[in-house]
C-alpha cells in the first residue's frame, strides 16, 4: 500500500523538478505520466486525499485540488452546483491508473469520459491569471455528481497552487509495476536509440597496411587469409543439373521454404478481455458506457483472480 504526504502550497511543476531529489530511486523519470480529473462530492474529499494508502501502485501519486471561485460561475451557467463537488487534479504514471481506479469505477460505479480544459474568460480578472492552449483530459466522476463538457482554470493545469497530497508506493510495489509495465509494453518512455559510429573506407585497413603492422610468420598467415580475387569470368556459374540454356525449369520445381509458424502466448484471459473490448468498439460503444456491461464485469472478475490487470490494457485499446 501507499504512503500519503500532504506538501503545502506546491505546483506539479515544483513536484515534479523536485522529485529525483525528494524520492530517491523510486522516482522513475523515464515513466510516462498523464493528468486526470476526479470530481467527487464534497463529504468524500477526506476519501480521496488518502485513497493512495489502500492502493499498490508503482510511482509517486501527485493530487492537487482545485476549488472555483470566481469562476464559480461559469459552471453555473451551464447548470451544474460548483458546491456539489471536489475537484482534484492527478498527475499519474500511465501504468499506475488501472489499480488507482479500479475499486472505484467496478466497486462505486464511477464514470469514465473526457472534458476539455479551458482558460478562464479575461474578463472575470482573476489575480496572475496566465493564457494556455485548451486541451482535453480524461475525467472520473463519481455517479452523483452530475456530468461536465468543460472545466476553466486560471492557468495551466501545472502551475496549480495549492497543498499537494503526494501518495508514495513502497519500493516492492516500484519494482512491480515497473515490471508489469514491460510485460504489458505500456507507461514506459522508449529509451533513446544508441548512435554507432560506421568507420568510413578510409579508416578500413587495406592488405598492404596489415602487411606493414605484422612481420615474420604471422605476416604470411595474414596473407594467406585474405582471399584472392577472382575475376567474374573464371568463376563458374551454378547448375541444377540441367542445361539452364536449353531447358527452362519451372517455379514448381523448387520447393519453397515454409515460414515457422507463430505461437501465440498471451493468456487466455487476456485475449478474452481483448477480443470483448474490440467487439464493444466495433458495436460503437463508447467506452465510458462499457463498465457497465455484464460480461466485462465477469471477465474482470477473473482476471483479477488470475493476476492479470485488465486496466493497462483498456486503456491501451480506447485510448
Amino acid at each position: 500500500m501507499g504512503v500519503t504526504a500532504m506538501l503545502p502550497n506546491m505546483t506539479f511543476q515544483q513536484l515534479q523538478d523536485e522529485a529525483a531529489e525528494r524520492w530517491g530511486d523510486i522516482w522513475d523519470p523515464g515513466t510516462a505520466r498523464m493528468y486526470v480529473l476526479l470530481m467527487c462530492p464534497r463529504k468524500q474529499r477526506k476519501l480521496l486525499e488518502l485513497h493512495g494508502d489502500m492502493i499498490d501502485h508503482g510511482q509517486p501519486v501527485m493530487n492537487i485540488f482545485h476549488r472555483p471561485r470566481a469562476e464559480a460561475t461559469l459552471l453555473e451557467e451551464v447548470g451544474f452546483d460548483p458546491r456539489s463537488s471536489s475537484f482534484m487534479f492527478c498527475n499519474i504514471a500511465n501504468s499506475d491508473l488501472g489499480p488507482w481506479m479500479q475499486q472505484l469505477v467496478t466497486q462505486e460505479g464511477w464514470l469514465r469520459s473526457m472534458i476539455e480544459l479551458s482558460p478562464v474568460p479575461f474578463a472575470l480578472d482573476i489575480p496572475n491569471q496566465r493564457p494556455f492552449e485548451k486541451h482535453s483530459i480524461l475525467c472520473f466522476r463519481h455517479p452523483s455528481v452530475d456530468s461536465i463538457d468543460r472545466y476553466h482554470l486560471p492557468y495551466p493545469i501545472f502551475a496549480l497552487t495549492g497543498k499537494a497530497f503526494v501518495s508514495l508506493p513502497r519500493k516492492q510495489a516500484a519494482e512491480l509495476a515497473r515490471q508489469q509495465a514491460e510485460i504489458l509494453g505500456v507507461g514506459l518512455a522508449k529509451p533513446e536509440p544508441t548512435i554507432v559510429e560506421v568507420p568510413t573506407v578510409e579508416e578500413i585497413p587495406q592488405p598492404e597496411e596489415v602487411h606493414e603492422e605484422v612481420g615474420g610468420m604471422e605476416a604470411a598467415f595474414v596473407s594467406e587469409m585474405i582471399p584472392e580475387i577472382v575475376e567474374d569470368s573464371e568463376v563458374p556459374l551454378p547448375t541444377i543439373g540441367h542445361d539452364i540454356e536449353n531447358e527452362e525449369i519451372s517455379d514448381e520445381s523448387i520447393p519453397l521454404p515454409t515460414g515457422v509458424p507463430e505461437v501465440d502466448d498471451t493468456p487466455a484471459i487476456e485475449r478474452e478481455f481483448r477480443n470483448l473490448i474490440q467487439e464493444l468498439l466495433d458495436s460503437g460503444v463508447d467506452p465510458s458506457d462499457m463498465m457497465t456491461d455484464s460480461r466485462l464485469e465477469d471477465i474482470q472478475e477473473r482476471a483479477l483472480a488470475q493476476g492479470f490487470e485488465t486496466w493497462p490494457v483498456f486503456m491501451q485499446m480506447v485510448s
